[in-house]
């Protein structure tokens, strides 16, 4: 199945100067947001308690917290909707490791005459659980970073892996960016979503890179740009079902998956987009960026080929007994 029919290439790089300043604004805007703005921790990162908290009709939202004011194991709580009326999430700054009676039953008591609800769920991370789980966090991103720098720059040429690399460092700052901007928690599930993020971006760059070295070896084309904007324009089709399909996924994850899953969906929804976005408009236009040389790639292509010609003339000389 085909979206677009390639007879001619469009004539992306021809746009590529707009698609640049548009992504140098986003990155900026998105480093500003998380500079300043910053980022909100979840209790996987920051510790503290959550309790979840259902009610059988709409939750009195300002008489839970007027009463939970009445205990200091409550003071500076936050009470917020948990996908729908009836349901609200208490998050404490504290793991409430202090103290000795289970905060469920303690939450239980302090709610008395509120309406009927019960107690869904209670999780508690202690502060030091939480920052080890931050820095592993941030080691498995840098990691998976590393580790894709280094397989790219084995299969291609050095500038083919600096150009995904600073792809996937622009999918990246975007998506934390859009994270800060909505104010949601970072916890264990964003991470999740970043490192599929870095997978899928990869995967798209990857595959338009490796159209556009085919194209160099059997096109006749003399620039670089005519080569890109050939290899996106045979790309494009794929690249747009693919996207389309996983978009049509997060989209319904997003609306009907619920509030547990609600970040994770958020961001893939926008990483996705930017990594598609990228793997067009940013990562093959960095190659000319970077001063990628045609005639010096082709004659490395020519040399490597010759010196397997004459691998495999030695190889029959050797099998035939010829010295």
């Amino acid at each position: 199945m085909e979206l677009f029919r390639y007879s001619k290439p469009i004539g992306l790089m021809g746009k590529s100067k707009i698609a640049m300043g548009i992504s140098s604004l986003l990155v900026i805007a998105s480093l500003i947001l998380i500079f300043t703005k910053g980022l909100n921790f979840g209790i996987d990162f920051a510790g503290g308690t959550i309790i979840q908290v259902k009610y059988e009709t709409k939750a009195p939202i300002d008489e839970m917290r007027e009463k939970l004011s009445n205990s200091p194991i409550f003071e500076g709580s936050s009470i917020n909707e948990f996908g729908s009326p009836d349901e609200v999430v208490i998050r404490l700054k504290n793991s409430s490791e202090s103290v000795t009676k289970d905060i469920g039953d303690i939450t239980r008591e302090q709610l008395q005459g509120t309406g009927k609800f019960e107690i869904r769920r209670v999780d508690i991370v202690g502060a030091k659980v939480g920052s080890e789980l931050r820095e592993k966090g941030i080691m498995a991103l840098t990691f998976a970073i590393i580790g894709i720098l280094i397989y790219v720059a084995f299969r291609f040429e050095w500038r083919f892996a600096v150009a995904s690399v600073l792809a996937l460092a622009h999918d990246l700052t975007i998506a934390v960016g859009a994270i800060s901007l909505a104010g949601l928690d970072v916890n264990l599930d964003v991470i999740a979503a970043l490192l599929t993020i870095l997978g899928y971006s990869i995967n798209d760059t990857i595959i338009v890179f490796d159209r556009i070295r085919e194209e160099i070896s059997d096109s006749s084309a003399k620039t670089v740009n005519d080569i890109i904007d050939d290899s996106v324009t045979r790309t494009l089709s794929r690249t747009v079902l693919t996207s389309l399909t996983v978009f049509i996924v997060l989209v319904t994850l997003f609306i009907f998956g619920g509030e547990i899953i609600h970040t994770f969906a958020y961001t893939l929804l926008v990483g996705v987009t930017v990594g598609t976005y990228s793997s067009i408009f940013v990562a093959s236009p960095l190659l000319e960026t970077l001063g990628f040389n045609l005639k010096m790639y082709r004659a490395k292509l020519s040399e490597k080929a010759a010196r397997e010609l004459e691998k495999e003339r030695l190889r029959a000389q050797f099998e035939q007994g010829i010295v």
